[in-house]
């Protein structure tokens, strides 16, 4: 895998990182892509991978990004991970500035790098016959839940965004896989979610056994992208053992029922 070339984005913390290590733990060739230049200095320092800061939301940022990335080697896969929710107030109460964002974040700038990002996919197709595309979107595009409302209708946005991308790219050897993770227990999501207000974020993952890691996820998305070209991955579901579904979770040990 070691002449394999994928962009990850959100590489500055939580899944996109695990997903750089990961990768290249495995051989590839990994550009990160964040708009925290310290948080990639340092990844790149870690993992011998090399980074382009990008603002996601901006057109022109963008724009050279995909420049950048012609001009300094081929891309082989894509793993959008850059993304993220604001707010878990009422759809009556929330904040349009807070969807707004979460709409950006979510869904136009996936838009605006898949555009920018197939031409480079197809070269490396034609040379090396397949190319890949993962998307990391959330159970929260599969079921709605009170206070989801702006995430709810954002990371569904982006999920058929990503099965309509499947259908266009049909009869083409690019791969479009989606992983859809339940809870995640990482640093930063749902703590920039809630404000910062770090005890909140905290309450959420009390008493529940082993919540999906970061690196969890990217050890699914590494084996997606490793698995043979001809088999895609539509979409894989995840979820810790103690959230049987999404509004049904666990506290406490998980214990066996012997009584029974």
């Amino acid at each position: 895998m070691v002449n394999r070339r994928a962009v990850v984005t959100g590489a500055s913390s939580g899944i996109g990182a695990a997903t750089v290590r990961a990768l290249r733990s495995r051989g590839w060739d990994v550009v990160g892509v964040a708009r925290r230049e310290d948080r990639l200095a340092a990844l790149v320092a870690e993992t011998g991978a090399s980074a382009i800061v990008c603002d996601l939301t901006d057109a022109e940022a963008v724009a050279a990004l995909i420049t950048e990335l012609e001009e300094t080697g081929p891309v082989h896969a894509l793993v959008q991970v850059a993304g993220g929710a604001r707010g878990t107030d009422s759809i009556e109460d929330s904040s349009i500035d807070d969807w707004q964002w979460m709409f950006d974040a979510n869904v136009l700038a996936t838009q605006r790098l898949v555009a920018g990002i197939l031409p480079l996919l197809r070269r490396a197709a034609d040379e090396d016959g397949h190319a890949d595309t993962v998307f990391v979107t959330s159970t929260a595009a599969q079921v709605a839940y009170a206070g989801g409302g702006g995430y709810n209708a954002a990371k569904a946005a982006e999920g058929m965004l990503v099965r309509v991308l499947r259908q266009e790219l049909n009869g083409e050897p690019i791969r479009v896989v989606e992983v859809a993770p339940g809870m995640v227990h990482t640093e930063e999501f749902t703590l920039n979610r809630l404000g910062g207000d770090a005890v909140a974020a905290e309450s959420v993952y009390a008493g529940v056994e082993a919540p999906l890691l970061a690196e969890d996820v990217a050890d699914v998305i590494a084996y997606a992208l490793q698995a043979p070209g001809h088999v895609n991955l539509d979409l894989i579901t995840m979820r810790p053992v103690a959230q049987s579904a999404h509004h049904l979770l666990a506290r406490g040990p998980l214990r066996v029922r012997l009584d029974n």
